[in-house]
């Protein structure tokens, strides 16, 4: 069969747009149940740099409303959690989280030389690498990589993107996006695919054109694999209609299912918020309160959660003092939510920052993020987080 310009684009285009790895893909093939008691983490990344003093607020601090004298958010507007801290006003569901116990709040989370720039940032959570090297797997990805020397059914992790981050990207292994079941389903049982996958021949000489057609014939396989599976045991429960209450429903349909996948991963931004920046990270915070909130009220209503931590994470916090127009610029340290039922440590795990002691404006961080990938790593997927990270970092104790 000779190929046409077109139909190499098309095949290209669905085999790149779901970003799989044939070796990878087979595994999806194979079904493996994941039981209450195995544990899943979910990770909520919010892009942009979140502005963490306006997260969890040290309300009794005046150096705080000091630094920010239009930005700052009054006491009787936030949420209080104890006499000294409140939590931002739209994270109604994230107070009743902390209220029953099932909320950890980490401050002052960062790493050694901090870098202001987003996508330098960005890699260094993603690869979980220090600030002076430069790799080009992530931390997820080589916990994917350790999980299967050589085995047909390896772990998975999913991202509800259609781009998948550096994060989930293994030597070996990598994770799959895949933003909507539905539609890659629906996408990959297009006709014009199935036609050309029945006519292909192998022939000598065309091995570009010959990976396409079976990286292409294992996402034909995967979709209808990931899409039968989260139509197993579908999420009945009400979810926001908005992007990351349609992803979080996808992914506790999925954690029901018996796809064998202890990581899932999707996004929330931008918290760049340079300008104006109540109302944006209000609407954000509004999506992701609404949708934490009712995933968790499906896990608990299942029975699962006890066996999922879901954790956020941005690039960088914001600088403390506010700018001219009404918003903050990047800046170093920030926190971290620990949401689940399985929690050993609850509520404020460590002092709140220091705003009389900054680094030339920036808050001082206190816990290397990449204690928290070990304790996650060790304590909760247990697995070699040595080998993983490349070191021995700390071990917490909020699990």
């Amino acid at each position: 069969m000779v190929i046409k310009r077109k139909e190499f684009i098309q095949i290209g285009s669905l085999a790149t747009a779901s970003l799989m790895v044939p070796k990878f893909l087979k595994a999806f093939e194979g079904q493996s149940m994941v039981l209450p008691g195995n544990k899943v983490v979910v990770i909520l990344q919010l892009s942009g740099g979140n502005d963490g003093l306006n997260t969890v607020i040290p309300v009794r601090n005046d150096l705080y409303y000091k630094a920010r004298p239009k930005l700052g958010i009054v006491k009787d507007k936030a949420l209080s959690v104890t006499d000294e801290v409140s939590l931002h006003p739209a994270l109604s569901g994230f107070k009743e989280l902390y209220d029953d116990g099932s909320l950890a709040i980490l401050n002052n989370v960062g790493y050694p030389n901090p870098d202001r720039s987003h996508f330098r940032s960005m890699d260094i959570w993603h690869t979980a690498s220090q600030s002076t090297e430069y790799w080009t797997n992530g931390w997820v990805g080589r916990y994917l990589d350790s999980q299967c020397k050589g085995c047909d059914k390896p772990t998975q992790a999913i991202e509800l993107d259609d781009v998948l981050s550096l994060a989930l990207k293994g030597e070996d292994i990598k994770g799959i996006a895949v933003k909507d079941p539905r539609r890659l389903y629906g996408t990959a049982n297009e006709k014009f695919f199935r036609e050309v996958m029945k006519n292909h021949k192998d022939e000598a000489g065309e091995q570009p054109v010959d990976y396409l057609y079976k990286t292409m014939a294992e996402t034909l396989s995967s979709a209808d694999y990931i899409f039968k599976q989260s139509r197993m045991h579908p999420s009945n429960a009400e979810y926001p209609k908005t992007e990351l209450g349609t992803s979080l429903k996808t992914i506790a349909s999925l954690i029901y299912s018996e796809i064998n996948t202890k990581v899932y991963y999707v996004s929330l931004g931008s918290f760049d918020t340079h300008i104006n920046q109540d109302a944006q990270q209000n609407r954000l915070f509004t999506e992701m309160n609404d949708a934490v909130k009712a995933f968790v009220k499906d896990l608990k209503q299942q029975h699962r959660f006890e066996d999922v931590m879901l954790f956020t994470f941005s690039e960088f916090g914001r600088r403390v003092n506010q700018n001219a127009s009404n918003g903050t610029d990047h800046g170093t340290a920030n926190n971290m939510f620990l949401v689940s039922g399985g929690l050993k440590q609850k509520g404020i795990l460590n002092a709140m920052p220091d705003l009389a002691d900054l680094n030339e404006g920036d808050l001082k961080y206190n816990v290397d993020f990449k204690n928290v990938y070990a304790t996650i790593l060790n304590k909760w997927l247990k697995a070699d987080d040595k080998s993983i990270l490349t070191r021995q970092y700390d071990y917490m104790n909020f699990v």
